[in-house]
Parts: C-alpha cells; sequence; structure tokens
C-alpha cells in the first residue's frame, strides 16, 4: 500500500473516532447537533462538559499507551512487549487501588499515588537491574515479573479490605473507564502526547539501531545507556500518568503499535506517528463502543479493550510460531 493511503486510512480511523466518540450517548445525534445550533444551555453543558473531554482524555491515553508499547517492544526487541511487561502499570495500580482503600476517596490523591507508583517502580527496577553503570534489560524483565506478582498480591488484598464503597470505586480502576474525564486532565496528557510526538525524530535513529541489538546500537555511535534511562523515564510517566486519570486498560500498548507495524514497517519516524494515531483510534471507537453497546448505562472500556486484544494476543503468538 503507498504511504500516502496508509496516513489517509489511519488518519480516517482516528478521525471517524473521534466524530462517534463525540455523538455516542443518552441523546442521539441529531438531538445533540439540533441543541449545540440552537445554543440549548444543557446540550452545550453535555457537549463541552462531558463529552468532548470524554474524547480528549480517551484519544491522549490511546495515543500514550501506543507510543510506549511500541518504545517498549524497540527496547526489549519482542512484538510481544507492552506497558506492562516490567510492571509499571501494575505498580501504578496498586498504588491508586491501595490509596483508595487505606487513605482517601479523593480522585487527584489516587491520580497522585499512581502516578508516584509509576515513578517508583521504574527506580526499583532500575536499581535491581543495573550493575556497574550498565542496565541489563533481560535482568529488568525478570524484575518486572516479580513487580507485576507483588503488585496483584497488594491489589487482591486491597479488595479484601474495601468497603462496599470503596469496591465500587475500585472497579473504575481496575476495569478501566474514561468517565471521570475532565478538560484539565484531557489537555495535560493531550501536551504530553503532542511533546513525545514532536520528539520522534530525535529518538527515532536510537529506536532503529536498538532493533539490531545493544551492541550494534553502542557501535553505531549510539548512548545506548542514556537512551534506555530516557525511554524507561518516558514511560513510566506516560503509563503513570494514563492509570492515573483511566484505570488500568490493557492491549492498547501491544496492539497498536503491531498494527502500525504491519502497515508502515519498522521505522520508526514513520512507526511512531502511526502507532500514536492507531492506538488514538482504537481507545476512541472503544469508549464509543462501550457506551453505545449497553446504552443507556456502558462497558468498562478496558474490559472492552481486553475481550478484543486477547484473541489479537493469540492470533499473534500462533502468527508468531509459524515464522519461526
Amino acid at each position: 500500500m503507498h504511504l500516502f493511503s496508509i496516513w489517509f486510512w489511519l488518519f480516517a480511523f482516528f478521525l471517524t473516532g473521534l466524530v462517534a466518540n463525540l455523538i455516542t450517548g443518552s441523546f442521539s445525534p441529531e438531538a445533540l447537533w439540533h441543541g449545540l445550533v440552537q445554543q440549548d444551555p444543557i446540550m452545550q453543558q453535555i457537549f463541552w462538559e462531558l463529552r468532548l473531554p470524554r474524547a480528549l482524555l480517551a484519544l491522549s491515553v490511546g495515543g500514550l499507551l501506543a507510543w510506549a508499547g511500541m518504545s517498549m517492544q524497540s527496547l526489549f526487541r519482542n512484538p510481544l512487549a507492552d506497558p506492562a511487561l516490567i510492571g509499571v502499570s501494575a505498580g501504578a495500580g496498586a498504588a491508586a487501588v491501595s490509596t483508595l482503600v487505606l487513605l482517601s476517596t479523593s480522585l487527584p490523591v489516587q491520580m497522585s499515588a499512581a502516578f508516584l507508583g509509576a515513578l517508583g517502580i521504574l527506580l526499583l527496577l532500575y536499581r535491581l537491574s543495573t550493575r556497574d553503570g550498565i542496565t541489563d534489560l533481560s535482568w529488568m524483565l525478570l524484575a518486572g515479573i516479580a513487580i507485576n506478582a507483588m503488585a496483584s498480591a497488594l491489589i487482591g488484598l486491597s479488595l479484601y479490605l474495601a468497603s462496599d464503597e470503596a469496591l465500587r470505586l475500585l472497579t473504575w480502576w481496575l476495569l478501566g473507564s474514561f468517565a471521570e474525564a475532565s478538560l484539565n486532565t484531557g489537555l495535560l496528557l493531550a501536551a504530553g502526547l503532542l511533546i513525545l510526538t514532536l520528539c520522534t525524530p530525535l529518538l527515532a535513529r536510537a529506536q532503529d539501531a536498538f532493533l539490531l541489538g545493544e551492541e550494534s546500537a553502542w557501535q553505531m555511535g549510539i548512548h545506548t545507556q542514556h537512551i534506555k534511562r530516557l525511554i524507561l523515564l518516558l514511560t513510566a510517566l506516560v503509563v503513570g500518568g494514563a492509570v492515573a486519570s483511566s484505570g488500568m486498560i490493557g492491549f492498547i500498548g501491544l496492539v497498536a503499535p503491531h498494527i502500525a507495524r504491519q502497515l508502515t514497517g519498522s521505522l520508526h519516524y514513520k512507526l511512531a506517528p502511526a502507532s500514536i494515531l492507531t492506538g488514538m483510534g482504537l481507545a476512541l471507537w472503544a469508549d464509543a463502543a462501550a457506551r453505545w453497546l449497553a446504552a443507556p448505562s456502558e462497558l468498562p472500556v478496558g474490559l472492552l479493550l481486553s475481550a478484543m486484544g486477547g484473541p489479537f494476543f493469540l492470533w499473534l503468538l500462533i502468527r508468531m510460531r509459524r515464522h519461526v
């Protein structure tokens, strides 16, 4: 497929997802449109205070998780890698739910805890896997498996200790949702996504070199240790912000980069923006579908993405096995 056609269809996928997300809800698209045209205060409030912030949060989280997944896959040279691989997602989620159960049900407090949890996990992993100034990615992967297990145990303990009210809120964190979106949160994450997108040319050469192996990248003049630190730090910030604002949403970091790689190839100056567009579109469409399928209520978007991502993951495993 011609490169121009690829970008056209990726942008169309994102744009139609954005429109679908904005018009999906308890009010029909016609009612919403007429209300906005006639400057109905109720419809304007619904659009500007509910639907627009939700769509902005969904596209930001989708794009950020897709970028993080792409970065993990290039760093570990594994197409099955995603942001949860090194335990950052689980650590952020565990910090959030533990804070909810033990300290406060305030959303800003939970968001801060998730963010700090992601950073704390990163620092622990970095300390465990670094020796003589060199970070061993294989050790980091093994440590991440252990971190995931401990975080899951902490989440289980939090569920056991939680009150009935806290259990309801814990469902939001564990299954993922964009229902608590605010314009400020959406704008903050969108700004971070824009910065990452603009920095793509600066990181693309190093990420391409890592696909050849760390030793080859070093021989090409890449400061491998600095690049590893930078990518891991950015991944922790990205995942912490996503989990803090929308809970545990999986599979976008796995699925979006893989789809983009099939379309554009592995060169990161093309792969990065394609992954981000795909992730934004997936998050927008999944959120719209979650509201449409269970109208007038809604399904947790993380649950819906897991239902779609699980079969995709199995298909990817089977496909890789056939090529071995």
